[in-house]
Formats: structure tokens, sequence, C-alpha cells
């Protein structure tokens, strides 16, 4: 069985009589990662080493580590460091918004949208920060 797309799930949720037998007929397409895991799996699918997408994304390194490892649930702007650092698309960076418990971007929010847009274009978190600080928007902590 091949999977199914968000709109699928979606259509087909709207039109379910009981929420489990949805449940149960779609179990296979849930994604049921930990963040840890769900960082592992980028760092590997796009080829990334560690090392540098810790550097890049400017956080104290060993509680990168952490984060990495499991051992820490850190804050939406530490994920959005980590996002920009691994030149995440804005839909990765929402899917690992999710998996941390916070809220996707959006772009009716004047500093999401200038998050989105330095996804987009692949911005540094330097250049991402000099960014929201030349908007006077405050710039993502980064330790």
């Amino acid at each position: 069985m091949t999977a199914k797309d968000t709109q699928q799930l979606e259509n087909e949720l709207t039109k379910a009589d009981d929420v489990k037998t949805f449940l149960d007929n779609n179990a296979e397409n849930f994604r049921k990662y930990t963040l840890a895991e769900y960082l592992n799996r980028l760092l590997e699918d796009k080829n990334l080493s560690k090392s540098q997408i810790i550097r890049e994304s400017q956080l104290d390194e060993g509680y990168a580590y952490h984060i990495f490892g499991g051992r820490k649930n850190p804050s939406r702007e530490k994920i959005l460091s980590l996002a920009l650092a691994m030149k995440l698309s804005p839909k990765e960076t929402d899917y690992l918004l999710y998996y941390a418990g916070h809220n996707k971007l959006y772009a009716r929010d004047e500093r999401d949208a200038v998050i989105i847009f330095a996804l987009e274009t692949c911005k540094s978190v330097l250049q991402a920060n000099e960014l929201l600080e030349d908007l006077n928007m405050p710039p993502l902590i980064c330790e």
C-alpha cells in the first residue's frame, strides 16, 4: 500500500464516521518519530555532518549534542537555528517544529515571515539574525 499524503488523510478524516476506524485504517500513514529520531534522519537523508550543523547553528555544542541525543527539549528558537543550519525548507522546518512540540511557521506573523524568507533563501543563522535585527525584530537566541 502506498503512503497517503496529508491532503488525502484530511479528506478521509472529514468524511469518516468513526475516528477509531480512520486511525486503524491509516496507522501506517502516521509519523511517530521523536525529535532526535527526526533530526538524525534528516542528517542521514541530507548527508549532513552533525558537528558541522551544530557549529553552524550557533548553539552551545554540549546542549546541541543533547538535542540530537534526545536528552533536551529545545525552544522554538533553537529548533529554528538548527533548521537554518541544516538548510531545511519551510515545510521541513514545520515538521521539525512539530516533532519538537512547537507551533509551525506562520506567514502572517512578521517575524515568522522573515524566518521563512531566510529558509527559502538559504541564509545562515548569522545572516537571519542580521536580517531580523535590521527589521527591529528579536534575533534567534543562540548560545
